[in-house]
C-alpha cells in the first residue's frame, strides 16, 4: 500500500513508519519543516496542504497532536491541544473528500480520554463519552473526520490508551524513578489504567488498514489494570520495591491540578471489543509480559 502519515516523528508514528516500511509499504510523511525525499510540507494552521501529497495514496494515517502531558493546561495550551488535533484532521478530511481519486481508508487519532473518569465501569466503543476537557477534545477530534466519512472513505477513530515503550511516553519517565526505588502509586491507586504495548499499537493500526472495520476502535490491551497493579508489576519486573505513594502536591504544583487529575488520577477501564471482534490477536495481553518484553529492548 501507499500510505500518507501525519505525526510520523512521534513515538507511535516513528515505530509505525519503521514497521510499515519493513513490511514493504510505501510511506510518505507530512511535515511542517522543509520537506526531504518522501515528504510533503503542510501548514495546518494556515490551511495549506498540497493535494498532490495524496497522489496514488491508498490510506491516510493521522497521528498529529501536541503532547497532552508536556505542559500545564493554561487556556493558551488548551487551545494548542485542540487546534493541533482538530485543525489538522479537518484539513486532511476536507482535502481527501475533494479528490477525484480518494484513499480508501482514513485512520485518525483519538484517545481513551473520550470516556472521561468512569471509576470501575467497563467501557467499550458503545459507551457514552465523558464530560471533562479531554473528553470534549476527543469528541471534537473525532467529529473533525466527518468530511472524509461523508465522502465514502472508511474512517476509523484510534482511541489509544497508555502506550508502553521504553523509548518514550509515560513509561520512559517512570523507569528511572522505579530503578531508584522511588516509584509508587498515584493517589489511592484504585484508578484503572488502560494500556497497550507499542508493538500492539503498531500491530493494531496495521491490522485496521486492511480490515473492514470503521468508526471507533479502542486501542488498549484486553486486561487493563489498576494503578496499584501497574505499580506493583513494574516494580517486580525491575526488581525494586514500590511501597510508598507518590505525593501529588509536586506534580500538581508543576503541571496544575486539572492535568494531574485527568492524566494520573482519572479511571478508565477500557476494553478492545471492536478490535478483538475484527480478529486482531494481541502480542501482549498481560502487563507483565508487555513490560518484560518492552524493557529488555531498552
Amino acid at each position: 500500500m501507499r500510505i500518507l502519515i501525519s505525526g510520523a516523528s512521534g513515538l507511535i508514528g516513528t515505530a509505525l513508519t519503521n514497521s510499515l516500511t519493513a513490511s514493504g509499504h510505501a510511506v510518505t510523511k507530512l511535515v511542517r519543516r522543509e520537506a526531504a525525499e518522501g515528504e510533503f510540507t503542510w501548514d495546518p494552521a494556515g490551511g495549506k496542504l498540497d493535494a498532490s501529497a495524496f497522489d496514488d495514496c491508498d490510506a491516510v494515517i493521522n497521528l498529529s497532536g501536541v503532547n497532552i502531558g508536556e505542559k500545564r493546561w493554561t487556556d493558551d495550551y488548551k487551545r494548542a491541544l485542540l487546534s493541533s488535533r482538530v485543525d489538522t484532521t479537518e484539513l486532511l478530511a476536507a482535502t481527501m473528500a475533494a479528490l477525484d481519486r480518494k484513499p480508501t481508508v482514513f485512520l485518525s487519532g483519538s484517545a481513551v480520554g473520550w470516556y472521561g473518569d468512569r471509576d470501575d465501569e467497563r467501557l467499550d466503543e458503545l459507551s457514552a463519552p465523558g464530560t471533562d476537557f479531554l473528553s470534549d477534545l476527543c469528541q471534537k477530534w473525532e467529529a473533525a473526520t466527518t468530511a472524509a466519512h461523508e465522502a465514502g472513505i472508511r474512517t476509523v477513530h484510534l482511541r489509544t490508551g497508555i502506550v508502553l515503550s521504553a523509548r518514550g511516553g509515560a513509561l520512559k519517565k517512570q523507569v528511572p524513578l522505579f530503578k531508584l526505588g522511588l516509584g509508587g502509586r498515584f493517589g489511592s491507586g484504585h484508578q484503572w489504567q488502560s494500556w497497550i504495548s507499542i508493538d500492539d499499537e503498531v500491530g493494531a493500526i496495521k491490522h485496521l488498514l486492511s480490515s473492514d472495520i470503521h468508526g471507533a476502535v479502542n486501542l488498549t490491551a484486553p486486561n487493563p489494570v489498576t494503578n496499584i497493579e501497574f505499580t506493583a508489576t513494574l516494580a517486580k519486573v525491575l526488581h525494586r520495591p514500590a511501597v510508598l505513594p507518590i505525593p501529588m502536591f509536586g506534580p500538581k504544583l508543576l503541571l496544575g491540578s486539572e492535568l494531574v487529575e485527568a492524566l494520573l488520577l482519572s479511571s478508565q477501564r477500557v476494553l478492545p471489543t471492536a478490535l478483538q471482534r475484527s480478529g486482531y490477536e494481541f502480542k501482549h495481553e498481560t502487563l507483565d509480559a508487555a513490560l518484560r518484553d518492552t524493557l529488555k529492548r531498552r
